[in-house]
């Protein structure tokens, strides 16, 4: 072999070499950067994991509201209505739905559910709708001055205060509007005092009432021969 021949194959075996090193180096590069990568993913999955599980929810919540700030304030800069623009860009149905939640949460009244809880509402009820008369207040006070409008227990006469004519009439339509809502509500029958007595007891009855709901179309005819003595 001559002498060019093998440098030529010297430089080209150096070359190779030097190929390899550089594509080792790459691929060290790499691993290296998809070590810290999977690091930074596991570290942020552990974080989002110790966060509340609302939280998500509630940081959406505080974009939206800080969004809706912007919006109106860029709105009172210009001199217009957000509200007024805002209704606008909502549509018909999903606007009605929204004023429709407003309501029921200004009137949580969901109906009967104890007692408790009804005294408890027509308490909240007839306090809410109570507008004190000021000048009646000013006035009795005067009349009966302190020792009597404020008795104590060394007040010998008590019971003094006498209701006036407007607290009279506010408090007759009051029991009006009750009786008017009282009978607009009627406890369902539990049976028809005018249907035929076909069974010895209550727990008789129900079993009659869910052979009628399930079987009464197909032994209608039965039971009409039988109760006219027709049947064959």
């Amino acid at each position: 072999m001559s002498e060019a021949a093998s440098s030529s194959s010297v430089s080209d075996a150096a070359k190779r070499l030097e190929e390899q090193k550089a594509r080792l180096r790459s691929l060290h590069t790499r691993r290296n950067e998809s070590r810290k990568q999977n690091h930074q993913e596991v570290v942020e999955e552990d974080r989002r994991d110790k966060l509340p599980k609302n939280y998500e929810a509630k940081r959406q919540r505080q974009e939206w509201e800080l969004e809706e700030l912007e919006k109106r304030k860029e709105a009172e800069e210009k001199g217009e209505d957000y509200d007024r623009l805002k209704n606008m860009q909502t549509q018909a149905d999903i606007a009605e739905k929204i004023d429709g939640s407003k309501r029921r949460k200004k009137n949580p009244d969901t109906g009967f559910a104890d007692y408790e809880a009804m005294t408890m509402r027509q308490y909240q009820r007839l306090t809410t709708s109570l507008k004190p008369d000021m000048r009646n207040y000013s006035e009795m006070r005067q009349v009966m001055g302190d020792e009597q409008f404020y008795p104590s227990s060394n007040t010998l006469i008590q019971g003094n205060h006498y209701p006036t004519e407007s607290s009279i009439d506010r408090l007759v339509g009051d029991i009006e509007k009750q009786a008017t809502k009282r009978d607009q509500y009627h406890r369902r029958r539990m049976f028809d005092p005018e249907a035929n007595i076909d069974y010895i007891n209550e727990r008789n009855r129900k079993f009659n009432q869910k052979l009628d709901r399930f079987y009464n179309q197909y032994t209608e005819d039965v039971k009409q021969d039988l109760e006219r003595g027709t049947a064959v």
